[in-house]
């Protein structure tokens, strides 16, 4: 159902490759909300993913750049305003990429050259987003800025590797330029903490088919869909959150406040059992 959250807005939308991304499914939600959106992905996706269907669903354009560059920032996000006929009103960052998880090698035998870039494209191109559009004022007062992050930013989990490094650098460049921006612009800066999700860049995630598992049994509403996360962020981006700034919002079912669950201590028990 549609509420027209988002009407006359105008949003830049990073990230989306395929149905399975959180991206594509805010894309679709912000469209139907009333939003005139446009999409940018790395050059790589044009041969990857399936973009250009969204743009067209959407009645969007793609505009391909490397958010870790930015000369290729400024060209996108003058080129976005430029397109929309005005400055934007909200901003989805949905990047994220470990060359050390794809190749699979362990975080304490981390190849560092892998770990700067890990960083670089899922940390520091939120900053080099925020900072771009800061310097070519290119988002209204009370816009709104989400970026995608995970609870590994905080906890411990086993296989995400350099990603929960990532994460944490993600979550307070939301805090430390939240408070610039929203002093400057009252532009508001949030991150969302979504559950595992059956996305193309989730599932390459070392043992992510046991954590998807314990995370729906752990959690009390179960696990968040992408679908589920891409109504979330339009909130954020609407007018009924304009006082939400700097905060990591949790949208994981409860995982976040949980210790133990029922039916995760049975599972647990069940695997005793089947080892005596």
């Amino acid at each position: 159902m549609a509420y027209k959250l988002l009407k006359g807005k105008r949003g830049l939308i990073f990230g989306a490759l395929n149905p399975k991304s959180i991206a594509w499914q805010v894309a679709e939600r912000a469209f139907e909300e009333g939003a005139h959106i446009m999409l940018s992905n790395a050059p790589v996706a044009k041969r990857l993913g399936e973009v250009e269907e969204l743009a067209k669903a959407c009645n969007s354009e793609v505009i391909y750049a490397d958010a870790t560059n930015l000369d290729d920032l400024e060209m996108l996000i003058s080129a976005s305003v430029e397109k929309l006929g005005g400055k934007l009103d909200f901003v989805l960052h949905s990047i994220g990429m470990s060359p050390n998880v794809r190749k699979d090698i362990p975080y304490d035998n981390i190849n560092y050259d892998n770990y700067l870039k890990t960083l670089d494209v899922s940390a520091l191109s939120f900053h080099k987003v925020l900072q771009t559009c800061r310097k070519l004022d290119a988002i209204n007062e009370w816009g709104s800025v989400v970026a995608l992050t995970y609870i590994a930013a905080t906890r411990t989990l086993y296989g995400y590797n350099d990603m929960a490094d990532a994460k944490a650098a993600l979550e307070s460049i939301a805090r430390s330029f939240g408070y610039i921006y929203g002093r400057e612009k009252k532009v508001r800066i949030n991150t969302i903490s979504q559950s595992p999700t059956l996305t193309t860049a989730g599932s390459g995630i070392k043992g992510f088919g046991s954590l998807y598992d314990f995370s729906e049994r752990m959690s009390p509403l179960g696990n968040a869909t992408a679908e589920e996360c891409a109504d979330y962020a339009i909130t954020l981006f609407s007018d009924l959150t304009r006082k939400v700034t700097m905060q990591n919002l949790y949208h994981d079912g409860g995982f976040s406040s949980m210790g133990m669950s029922e039916e995760a201590m049975t599972q647990y028990d069940k695997s005793f059992e089947e080892c005596k």
